[in-house]
């Protein structure tokens, strides 16, 4: 027998009473639903929110150590900031000033070495940019990628080149990491470096 039922089976104040018993059950009922709604949205996003995680703890799930933020080697800055957008210098595999890889990609590298050159050139971007902000953890946004290819003639696979820079920034960032880009042959680079990439980064304000 339902409850509604039971209310007209009775009479007088007695019918009253059961059905204003009737509509507090069902505000209690509704209130608990919407609470336990509430709190799963909220459990929800917590869930969220650490599935996020930090870009910082993901360079170190990958085993990546950034290497030291390099000095300019001429006149110019390697970062500068405007309003929510960092803009990186181009950077690739100098040490010290010195340049740990040369040579032209097509000629005295592979596609596959040049690859991971531009892999390594990223990391040392990313160095200067957590120099700039502080961590990681603060980008919001990979904006925009440029990569150049030091490239012998007839080579005209410089954007597969860049990809060694692109697929880390997605595999550290994920989505935030995906960019638009330009990869461009050159027939000469800075210190005979194989790539030089630069980079525009959107972080959160602070």
């Amino acid at each position: 027998m339902s409850y509604d039922s039971g209310c007209s089976r009775l009479s007088g104040e007695r019918v009253v009473r059961c059905q204003e018993e009737l509509v507090r059950t069902r505000k209690t009922s509704w209130h608990a639903s919407m609470l336990a709604v509430a709190l799963a949205c909220l459990a929800s996003l917590n869930v969220a929110a650490q599935g996020a995680g930090s870009f910082e703890a993901r360079l170190k799930e990958l085993g990546i150590v950034l290497p030291p933020a390099p000095k300019p080697l001429a006149s110019y800055v390697p970062s500068v900031r405007t309003g929510n957008l960092v803009y990186l210098a181009g950077q690739g595999p100098i040490v010290d000033g010195k340049a740990t890889v040369t040579g032209k990609v097509g000629a005295q590298l592979t596609e596959a070495e040049g690859y991971k050159v531009a892999r390594a050139s990223i990391l040392v971007s990313l160095a200067v940019l957590r120099a700039e902000i502080g961590s990681l953890d603060r980008v919001t946004r990979i904006v925009k990628v440029v990569g150049w290819v030091n490239s012998a003639p007839g080579f005209t696979r410089q954007p597969w080149v860049i990809n060694g820079a692109s697929d880390l920034l997605v595999e550290i960032f994920g989505e935030a990491g995906r960019h638009a880009r330009s990869a461009v042959g050159a027939n000469e680079l800075p210190l005979d470096i194989p790539v030089e990439i630069e980079m525009v980064v959107e972080v959160a304000p602070g």
